[in-house]
């Protein structure tokens, strides 16, 4: 298979995790690496082949939820740097609007920072290691390389 570069890889991680899971989805092609884009809502000007999704050629990018980097990813921060706060935090994810609550908390404990942080990495790590399950070869970004 072609290489594809981290910074693609998470630009398409990044769009498809953007909206509900498979409202937005992205495929990269095992043959050349390049990835297509589908948002079901708006369609892209972009040609996407028609055997697209029937293909074992194609391997959809998965959806944050999809590698544990929704809610569990924020429980996960709140269990590792503010263990005192974690009952609350784990509250706020029992009701709508808990990212936002969230994030206001990071802000007013002068962690959120911290918590980007911790997301970047963890993120970077979960996309790794599903392309290692599915045999894709990443470029770049790994230990600050380009």
């Amino acid at each position: 298979m072609g290489a594809i570069k981290y910074e693609d890889l998470s630009a398409a991680f990044d769009f498809v995790s953007f909206a509900a899971p498979m409202e937005h989805q992205a495929y990269i092609s095992i043959d050349t690496g390049t990835i297509s884009w589908i948002l079901e809502l708006n369609p892209l000007e972009e040609e996407v082949p028609e055997d697209l999704e029937t293909s074992d050629r194609y391997i959809a990018i998965p959806h944050k939820n999809d590698l544990d980097l929704g809610s569990e990813l924020a429980l996960r921060f709140a269990a590792a740097e503010l263990p005192n706060r974690y009952d609350m935090v784990a509250q706020f994810f029992r009701h709508r609007g808990a990212y936002a609550r969230f994030k206001e908390f990071l802000a007013s404990e002068g962690s959120l920072d911290k918590c980007y942080a911790f997301e970047a990495e963890s993120t970077e790590r979960a996309l790794r290691v599903w392309c290692t399950a599915n045999d894709i070869s990443v470029i770049g970004n790994e230990e600050g390389s380009a």
